[in-house]
């Protein structure tokens, strides 16, 4: 027994160390598949973390990912074209353009204000910016003395600021301070040009181009800056337009002027909201504003890339359009000499008191306007300003030119007829109101009886009193009581208002103004005397020349306009094809036949041409084409002095009417001048001279 003690222990430890190694063969085999499970898991996770941004980038947002991707790298900048022109009707340029070379900067995206502070104050080495080119605000200099972050930090420490303030804050808070201590820094000249530089470029959008300095750029200059282009980023040297005028800056008064230093203040959120760009020029007045649309042009478009702040690559997708022009129905040259004849018998008027005198000459048949011509006159200083608009924006009481529209409405009312239109002229006395009367019959020495026709030629004041209280239903007796209603006043503005006075005329041109109304309330009653001769309600001229125009055609009432045509440009530069024709457009057909115009032409006829001692017109009878028309004298009270308003308003030839000329003078000293007459006088020769000849006429239109 003792003999197998040894084999039994060696058999022992022989299977202990099998068991020990089977066991560690069991363990290895299942720790292998849990690492590689775990791992399996691991990468699964993350592949689906992975689809699950992929689907929220590309799916999701996408769209908006790859705008912001194309926005940022690739842009279209906008550049302004040329503008279009305006020419008189004769094709002569009234307003053109001048090319200049200019110093352009396009402002990259995301540019930050120091940047543009460095690159302002290399520009500002080369460049001379006055305030003339650019007016320099406090707040623009503000902002450039803030630009420099040390000065910031330096100013900040003198402000009162929290943890909780914005930069916003901090900035403004800054600008406050500056502004109320001017004394603790002031910019040196030179900084004072380089912050005209600096408030152009920070007030351009992100790729947009702003002019730096569009004209007088210096041959030095020039050669300076295109030296150092590559050291400013966004800086260029360019071309620019500025408005010329080849027959004379004074037509600026008639076209208007184009903004020169952005969108005008007062105008700006309506015309970013049509697209337009902070540095744009646009049309500030008159038909430079009206037509602003027409003549901008389609502007030249550049796809721009960048990278960073820099521009990297400019491709012109398209070149832009320069502006249409238009062409008036203005002759240029006879346009001077209805000015210089308002301006060379203005002063015999009496001028002392007078706010200005104004004109028009306008196609009876059409409604184009050959003419508009004014001065405006300081009563204080006694300035006198080339103010041809004022035709359409001075409202005047204009006196007896519109005592044909006073019989029209009366024959229209049926309180008189063609066949019988007879009243005695004589002093109206009516209880409660001062005796009023006819210019030549304040006594009543001179009653006499007086037809419609008679009337007009005599320029009878107490004719047309009599005919509105007849429309008003009332009878007249000498010291009566005054029994005319307010309503008389609508009555009678109804008929003034359907030949055009008292309404705007619809002219293309903005600013045009209604004119005014006396008051029309039972206490005011009594006025409606004075309304039936022009001397209470206001009329512009241009409302005076569409009114005789209406009565000269025999009722039809025409928009004036002074746009004939808009044209686009050939190659050469010159006028282009017709785009668009302005055709005349009747606003309204007098509803009357045409014997009651017969009666009213007889009566403008005799005015000129009658034989009674009291005939008003007298002066023009030996003019050829015949003249028919009224005079006008309304009394008024300037700057507290008695005064006159000295008109007319007639047409040529008498018969089968070509031109109308209407013109006034409010505020005259000296009635008995006929400064009025002589103007319509002359006027009419200029324009039987210069725009139609008078040969043109058979004898018969006379």
């Amino acid at each position: 027994m003792k003999e197998n003690v040894p084999l039994k222990v060696f058999d022992r430890m022989r299977a202990a160390v099998s068991s020990r190694r089977s066991n560690k063969s069991r363990n290895a085999q299942s720790i292998i598949p849990f690492r590689l499970n775990f791992l399996l898991w691991v990468v699964g996770i993350l592949l689906l973390i992975l689809a699950a941004r992929l689907f929220y980038l590309q799916v999701l947002n996408g769209t908006s990912f790859k705008a912001e991707v194309k926005r940022s790298d690739t842009t279209i900048q906008t550049n302004n074209v040329q503008r279009g022109m305006i020419y008189d009707s004769q094709g002569k340029v009234l307003v053109g353009n001048q090319s200049h070379q200019a110093i352009t900067y396009t402002k990259g995206s995301n540019v930050s204000s120091q940047d543009l502070y460095k690159i302002a104050n290399r520009l500002g080495r080369y460049l001379k910016v006055s305030n003339k080119d650019s007016r320099l605000t406090d707040r623009n200099e503000e902002d450039y003395y803030l630009a420099d972050s040390g000065r910031l930090k330096s100013v900040l420490k003198h402000v009162k600021t929290s943890d909780t303030d914005s930069e916003d804050t901090k900035y403004d808070k800054a600008l406050d301070y500056l502004s109320k201590h001017p004394s603790a820094w002031e910019l040196t000249s030179q900084q004072k040009n380089n912050a005209r530089i600096y408030a152009a470029m920070s007030g351009a959008y992100a790729l947009s181009t702003t002019y730096i300095k569009e004209k007088n750029v210096s041959a030095k200059e020039l050669a300076e800056v295109g030296e150092h282009l590559s050291q400013m980023p966004g800086v260029k040297i360019g071309t620019s337009w500025t408005r010329n005028y080849p027959e004379g800056s004074e037509i600026q008064a008639l076209t208007g002027t184009v903004s020169t230093t952005g969108l005008p203040s007062d105008s700006i959120n309506s015309l970013l909201s049509e697209g337009y760009s902070r540095n744009d020029s646009v049309g500030q007045s008159y038909l430079e504003k009206g037509f602003q649309a027409t003549m901008a042009g389609s502007k030249s478009q550049t796809e721009v890339t960048t990278n960073g702040n820099n521009v990297t690559k400019e491709t012109v997708k398209y070149a832009g359009e320069k502006g249409s022009n238009l062409v008036l129905t203005v002759n240029s040259k006879f346009q001077k000499q209805v000015q210089e004849i308002l301006e060379k018998n203005y002063s015999a008027a009496g001028t002392s008191y007078s706010s200005g005198v104004y004109a028009v000459v306008m196609n009876p048949n059409t409604g184009a306007i050959y003419a508009m011509a004014g001065i405006s006159r300081n009563t204080k200083t006694g300035k006198e300003t080339t103010n041809p608009l004022g035709v359409i924006n001075q409202p005047i009481t204009m006196g007896s030119v519109v005592k044909p529209a006073m019989v029209m409405g009366a024959l229209m009312s049926k309180v008189i007829t063609p066949e019988n239109n007879t009243l005695t002229d004589k002093p109206i006395k009516v209880e409660g109101i001062s005796q009023k009367s006819s210019w030549f019959n304040s006594t009543g020495s001179a009653d006499m009886a007086v037809d419609a026709a008679t009337a007009l030629e005599v320029s009878s004041n107490s004719y047309m009193m009599q005919l509105i209280m007849k429309m008003g239903g009332m009878n007249y007796t000498a010291n009566g009581k005054l029994t005319l209603k307010p309503s008389i006043f609508q009555k009678a503005r109804y008929y003034f208002n359907m030949f055009g006075l008292g309404q705007k005329t619809g002219i293309d041109i903005p600013g045009e103004t209604t004119g005014y109304k006396g008051a029309s309330d039972k206490k005011h009653v009594g006025s409606a005397l004075d309304l039936s001769y022009g001397n209470y309600d206001g009329y512009t001229t241009i409302q005076l020349a569409q009114y005789m125009s209406t009565i000269a055609n025999g009722g039809n009432r025409m928009r004036p306009y002074i746009v004939s045509q808009i044209r686009g440009t050939k190659s050469n530069g010159k006028l282009g094809a017709v785009e668009y024709t302005t055709q005349p457009q009747v606003q309204q057909v007098i509803p009357a036949p045409k014997s009651y115009f017969e009666l009213v032409w007889k009566g403008l006829y005799q005015v000129t041409h009658g034989t009674n001692r009291y005939v008003t017109g007298s002066s023009l009878k030996s003019e050829k084409p015949s003249i028919s028309g009224k005079t006008g004298t309304a009394q008024t009270v300037s700057e507290g002095h008695e005064t006159t308003t000295l008109s007319f308003a007639g047409f040529s030839p008498s018969k089968n009417p070509q031109v109308v000329v209407a013109l006034a003078i409010p505020g005259s000293t000296n009635d008995k001048s006929g400064a009025n007459i002589t103007m319509a006088k002359q006027i009419f020769q200029a324009y039987w001279k210069t725009v139609k000849s008078s040969k043109s006429v058979s004898d018969s239109d006379n």
